[in-house]
């Protein structure tokens, strides 16, 4: 990731006496995004500052920390976390898990088409982590590439969950926060986010994942829009020749022009999504593009319309798709740009079009909508009148209006007290965290509250408290809209795998699989186990931890080396053992050797004489018969230098001892002759 080398007045400083700033990571239309250490927790996190003009707004800092309240409530391991939310002094910020690595919009942009394979392992955690938060009620609300983060050690992310929702609602009235390019056509036409409209940005972004490009593009936003709200989205295999059908009703499934025939939420999507993965051949699976071309600039990536937002990624922001605020004020069901058309036409006109161009037979799915929209339309047919009513005589009709209007009178008195003092009155929801959930139901009921309570997994909440409610504390709502309490089951706990036996980048897969942490690795010899081999791990295979928990590993370094001592010069019997000693076995040479330094019995040479060997290795120990046996024969009466030069040449060590000045030079006695001795004797000459 390239960071900013820019001057900033922020970097260097601490932000509220924890947070040491240490560089600019991006910067964008509502914050400004740095990479800071936690001087408390020793770690690093994303902080993201608020600019001033929001910073000093109290409206909107009430509603960030409750959507900020929301999004760190969820623990995920395919969410970014929400670390922390404050002010300090004239800074207002964020602080966010830090994810090392990249995005999805990295991987699109280098890659083009991704196979099928990666394309649905890629956007699994995604639809898992919007599953996670659907279940709570959490909407994302700008679901985009841009928001997918790719770390460096395997994991997957989704960022900024429910921040939109505080700078739309900062906004003035109707604007819309988001990425022209992957928002719902509902959210064009004034219609409030749910879960269907994560679902629909996630299938836009299956469609480029597929294919390599957006579904739709123009020369400006608005254009992009019209296509969102009066097109259906049309096929990735007429983009991406070859692909499969299910993958086909898969994304038409995702990105329904109507939110009612998309799945219902995520945990919906999530089951379809791993079906279609386990059916799916090798073939289709591993299908393959054409590098992509590169796309044109359009209106999705650099024209925003009204006040610009920025790309909300925690640590790796990327201006390729900054989110767009789109104003849609006096009719909630056209949006109109200078100059250009409306966006609300005829659906019908434009689907029959795409319906006559496609001749192909409906898959399962599109059968089941069919079926779907069939049965609304006999229910509409039945709901309308097909006559009008008599008119009857005056009198009768004088005394029904008479009817009417007293009943419309008990009707509005009814309703006073129903919104005045009764369950349709306003109350604002009690804070009940940390709560047993009797004290937490008693809290709500006196506030006038019914509460359904809900087990939610929280890994700072003791099990059996209350962690929140939904609506959040703090909220002024009607008393007689139920109310979600959330109740800790406590952490949720995962089984470790069993990594022993196999290699170390095995077990690091494993662990990335199991979405744990790699903790300390040693290593330690063993005399059985190859090198490179796992030996234990600690927690145990089986042990029930959370995800993320760090697990040492002991790595085998193969047998321990031993030095090979050096036993030439000693006694057969006393070299054996020295090697037996020393963990290594002693091999006898069958051939024993003369010679003349070393006695009988003990060990000439040995192979190998040096390095190291593991245990139970051999070295061969070659033993000496001792010295060869000469016959010495006599030189009395001959030359003393012819003497000596022979006795040398048969091995023998000569003393020569002068007699009388040696003045014949001639051998007088000789000491031994003529008998055998051993090589190497000395042999003595009196010459005179």
């Amino acid at each position: 990731m390239v960071q900013e080398p820019t001057q900033d007045h922020l970097i260097g400083t601490i932000v509220d006496r924890r947070y040491m700033v240490r560089s600019r990571l991006a910067r964008g239309g509502m914050s400004t995004v740095y990479l800071a250490t936690d001087q408390r927790l020793e770690r690093d996190v994303a902080l993201k500052v608020l600019h001033p003009h929001l910073a000093n707004d109290p409206i909107f800092l009430q509603r960030l920390s409750r959507e900020a309240k929301a999004a760190a409530s969820l623990s995920h391991p395919h969410i970014v976390g929400v670390l922390d939310q404050g002010e300090d002094g004239h800074i207002a910020y964020l602080v966010m898990e830090y994810v090392k690595g990249h995005t999805l919009r990295d991987v699109l942009t280098e890659q083009g088409a991704l196979a099928p394979r990666l394309a649905l392992a890629l956007i699994d955690p995604v639809i898992e982590g919007l599953a996670a938060a659907h279940s709570t009620g959490l909407i994302h609300r700008d679901i985009k590439p841009e928001n997918v983060l790719l770390a460096d050690d395997g994991r997957i992310k989704v960022g900024d969950f429910g921040l939109a929702r505080a700078v739309s609602a900062n906004t003035s009235t109707g604007a819309l926060i988001g990425t022209v390019a992957y928002l719902a056509p509902e959210l064009f036409l004034g219609q409030p986010a749910d879960a269907r409209s994560d679902i629909y940005s996630a299938g836009i972004m299956l469609y480029e994942m597929l294919t390599g490009k957006q579904p739709y593009t123009g020369d400006s936003p608005i254009q992009v829009a019209y296509q969102h709200v009066n097109a259906v989205v049309g096929r990735p295999s007429e983009a991406a020749p070859g692909l499969a059908e299910d993958l086909d009703e898969l994304v038409q499934w995702c990105t329904a022009t109507e939110s009612e025939n998309r799945p219902v939420d995520g945990t919906a999507l999530l089951a379809e999504l791993r079906h279609i993965r386990t059916t799916l051949t090798d073939e289709q699976l591993d299908l393959r593009q054409g590098p992509a071309p590169t796309p044109p600039a359009s209106a999705t990536a650099t024209t925003p319309i009204g006040t610009a937002a920025e790309n909300p990624t925690e640590a790796l922001a990327t201006t390729a798709s900054p989110t767009e605020f789109i104003s849609h004020r006096s009719n909630p069901t056209t949006i109109m740009a200078a100059g250009g058309p409306a966006l609300q036409h005829s659906r019908a006109v434009v689907t029959g079009t795409d319906a006559d161009q496609d001749m192909r037979p409906p898959g399962k799915r599109e059968l089941k909508r069919l079926e779907r929209q069939q049965s609304k339309d006999r229910a509409r047919a039945a709901a309308t009148p097909v006559r009008p009513l008599r008119e009857g005589n005056p009198r009768r009709r004088g005394v029904i209006w008479t009817i009417v209007i007293i009943v419309l009178a008990m009707l509005a008195a009814s309703a006073g007290w129903f919104f005045g003092m009764g369950p349709g009155s306003p109350g604002t929801v009690p804070d009940v965290k940390n709560k047993t959930v009797a004290e937490a139901q008693q809290l709500l009921r006196t506030a006038g509250f019914q509460s359904e309570p809900r087990d939610v997994f929280d890994d700072d909440i003791l099990a059996g408290l209350a962690v929140g409610t939904e609506p959040e504390s703090g909220a002024e709502v009607r008393k007689f809209q139920p109310i979600t309490l959330f109740v800790s089951k406590g952490a949720q706990l995962f089984a470790l795998p069993g990594l022993t036996g196999g290699t170390l980048d095995e077990a690091k897969t494993a662990l990335n699989a199991a979405e744990m942490a790699l903790g300390n690795v040693t290593e330690a010899f063993d005399e059985k186990v190859p090198a490179g081999v796992v030996l234990s791990q600690d927690p145990a295979k089986g042990a029930e931890v959370r995800h993320g928990t760090p697990v040492a590993l002991v790595v085998s370094k193969g047998p321990q080396p031993i030095p090979v001592p050096d036993v030439r010069g000693l006694a057969q019997d006393a070299a054996v053992k020295a090697l037996q000693d020393a963990g290594l076995k002693a091999v006898i040479a069958p051939e024993t050797v003369n010679d003349k330094t070393v006695p009988k019995g003990a060990v000439v040479s040995q192979t190998p004489a040096n390095g190291t060997l593991v245990r139970g290795e051999s070295v061969t120990l070659t033993v000496s018969k001792g010295p060869k046996m000469v016959k010495v024969p006599s030189f009395i009466g001959k030359n003393a230098d012819d003497a000596i030069a022979e006795l040398k040449k048969l091995g023998f060590i000569v003393e020569r001892t002068d007699w009388l000045g040696a003045l014949f030079n001639i051998v007088r006695e000789q000491d031994p002759k003529d008998k055998e001795v051993a090589e190497g004797s000395i042999i003595k000459l009196t010459v005179v």
